[in-house]
């Protein structure tokens, strides 16, 4: 299995904006999402056209199962 993380931020214009995390641990806990997201947000590491990332708006794991076929 292979989980994804979605967090959903607002930006200083109050845009939504979506940072994706790939390869996250499957028992990523709610705690530890919201110390990353306010991480995210205290050291100001990305910027927007629309502003700093401001405030945390959500956040989503997503779980997907890739099934690999040999071919010859």
């Amino acid at each position: 299995m292979e989980y994804n993380l979605s967090m959903t931020f607002l930006t200083a214009l109050g845009i939504k904006t979506t940072l994706n995390v790939s390869g996250v641990k499957a028992t990523l806990t709610k705690d530890e999402v919201n110390a990353l997201m306010d991480t995210v947000i205290a050291k100001n590491i990305f910027t927007t056209t629309t502003g700093a990332l401001a405030k945390k708006s959500g956040a989503q794991i997503t779980q997907r199962q890739v099934t690999k076929i040999e071919v010859a």
